[in-house]
């Protein structure tokens, strides 16, 4: 369907809306890839969608075995997709990956660099096997924050600092795309803070960064927009404004004493209503209207009086759970 217009569920055109024209870094329609498992055949992905607008940071979301892996291999050249097409700067993929080859870096696995040399001493070997101007090591190592670090020897790099020089690889020849997947897995909170401001820095380059993660709260931090994806279809997609804003439940959280007995009281009532942790409640709504002070109120006239009253902010993790609910392979 084309996205500059609203259709019911039946299938009628309700309005026609003209959206200013987005340029896209990636365009996969219709993606399909099957594999043979003992089981039978199995869909990896499944006539996915995904649009990636130029510039800025775009969170690729899903449950393990939704197909985001899969998805970028496909992006990348290194599976060939079933069915569907896949446009990268406009040009066909992998028909002409030979044309944006070198506008693209991606860590899709572990890059394998030599333990007993220096990380300045790795990139300029690779710098040399893929034709990447040498000058071009200094400057990546510094864009990464290893630029004082350069002649230690890679063993000797924590996690946090062998994924930063797995970036800088791909950094070499200065690509407009960098696509990673899972590239925080294993790192403690503060290499997970590096990689984070790091792809904002990228972002505010002028650089496309995809980035793979099951890290909710993470991606809802660098994210200008992103892709939900659930037993390898299209879920939701779009900025992460619209998305959070789009997500019906308004909730509040509520402390109150007999939280048994609130809970009844409140479910009668017609709310959703969830414990917490010390005897606090959360309570949700489809009413687009939920007003805390009707909550506080339907308590009060039971004789029952609030201790806390909070409206809780809609996060990306509870609209992903939502979305990816059963979503789960075995």
């Amino acid at each position: 369907m084309p996205r500059d217009e609203l259709t019911s569920a039946s299938g009628a055109h309700r309005r026609a809306v003209v959206a200013p024209p987005v340029d896209y870094a990636i365009e996969a329609y219709s993606l399909k890839k099957v594999y043979r498992t003992r089981h039978g055949k199995q869909a990896a992905v499944d006539g996915l969608d995904l649009r990636v607008p130029v510039g800025g940071v775009h969170g690729f979301l899903g449950p393990n075995g939704s197909g985001k892996t899969t998805t970028i291999r496909m992006l990348l050249g290194l599976t060939a997709a079933d069915s569907g097409h896949i446009r990268i700067f406009d040009h066909e993929v992998p028909l002409a990956i030979n044309e944006i080859i070198d506008r693209v870096g991606a860590i899709v696995e572990q890059p394998k660099f030599f333990p007993a040399f220096s990380g300045q001493r790795n990139l300029e070997l690779l710098a040399q096997a893929i034709g990447a101007p040498r000058r071009r090591v200094d400057a990546v190592l510094q864009g990464v924050g290893l630029g004082r670090r350069r002649e230690d020897k890679f063993r000797s790099y924590s996690l946090g600092m062998k994924q930063r020089l797995a970036i800088a690889a791909t950094l070499l020849k200065d690509p407009d795309l960098l696509i990673f997947d899972e590239p925080t897995n294993g790192l403690d909170p503060a290499g997970i803070h590096e990689i984070r401001m790091m792809m904002r820095n990228l972002a505010r380059r002028g650089k496309t960064v995809l980035v793979s993660s099951h890290i909710l709260s993470e991606v809802q931090q660098i994210a200008d927009t992103v892709t939900i994806i659930g037993r390898g279809r299209l879920l939701a997609e779009g900025k992460v404004s619209d998305i959070l804003a789009a997500d019906g439940q308004l909730s509040v959280r509520v402390g109150v004493s007999d939280h048994l007995r609130a809970t009844e009281i409140l479910s009668a009532s017609g709310f959703t209503v969830e414990p917490l942790q010390e005897r606090q409640l959360k309570v949700s709504s489809s009413n687009r209207e939920l007003d805390p002070a009707v909550v506080n109120q339907v308590l009060a006239d039971h004789d029952l009086y609030v201790s806390e009253l909070v409206p809780i902010q809609p996060d990306l993790e509870s609209v992903f759970l939502n979305l990816t609910a059963g979503d789960q392979r075995p």
